[in-house]
């Protein structure tokens, strides 16, 4: 399996009629959300990346069929994004949000990381990606008056750091986000778009699986 097997989801909120696009959700935290979404009435999902669905992805999908969509898209990249977002926009007729959760992580001591693990892998997914997803998304709702939501996810790294497992660029990066965040927030209040994160801490995915427990 792609990741440890979770419980069932939760049917905490009322989705029904909405169109979510997930970055990153062909796994891990991603196809969780994009399950639990589905699980409280979402009428589509569409999982934004650059990976292929593996076995968990598939079984959701069996799960609600016609419901669940993987398409390929590059976050580091604004016009893959865009081109993205169109596609479903033309599929589904519109977005009513959009989960910016696609990420990467290397826990290790600061000074054994390289200049391209820190630069291309990590800082451009998480805050290029995170700002391109939601910069396209906000455009897709302000166009035709759509209520959106965005919903970034960062992490309890973002405010203090990890003792079992340190990496001060990806507390850098997941504060970056919520910063972001905040000036989202406050700039699309206007078009009636709401804009949010979360900061979970460790959660077991194929990601994290090797971390110490």
């Amino acid at each position: 399996q792609d990741h440890p097997a979770y419980g069932p989801p939760e049917k905490k909120v009322q989705l029904e009629g909405t169109v979510i696009a997930i970055t990153g959700a062909n796994r891990g935290i991603s196809l969780g959300i994009a399950d639990s979404s589905l699980a409280n009435s979402a009428a589509r999902i569409y999982s934004l990346d650059i990976s292929d669905p593996g076995e968990d992805f598939v079984a959701i999908s069996s799960r609600y069929p016609n419901c669940l969509f993987a398409l390929h898209a590059d976050v580091t990249s604004e016009p893959s994004m865009q081109a993205t977002v169109d596609k479903i926009v033309d599929e589904a007729g519109a977005i009513h949000a959009m989960v910016c959760n696609a990420g990467c992580t290397k826990h290790k001591p600061t000074l054994d990381f390289t200049p391209e693990e820190i630069g291309c892998e990590s800082f451009h997914v998480f805050l290029y990606g995170s700002f391109y997803s939601a910069r396209i998304a906000a455009r897709g709702f302000i166009k035709p008056g759509v209520k959106g939501s965005i919903v970034f996810t960062a992490s309890m790294a973002s405010c203090r750091p990890n003792k079992r497992v340190p990496s001060a660029p990806y507390g850098a990066f997941t504060a970056g986000i919520r910063n972001m965040v905040h000036t989202l927030a406050m700039e699309w209040t206007q078009h009636n778009i709401r804009v949010n994160s979360v900061s979970p801490d460790l959660i077991k995915t194929a990601m994290t699986y090797c971390v110490p427990q």
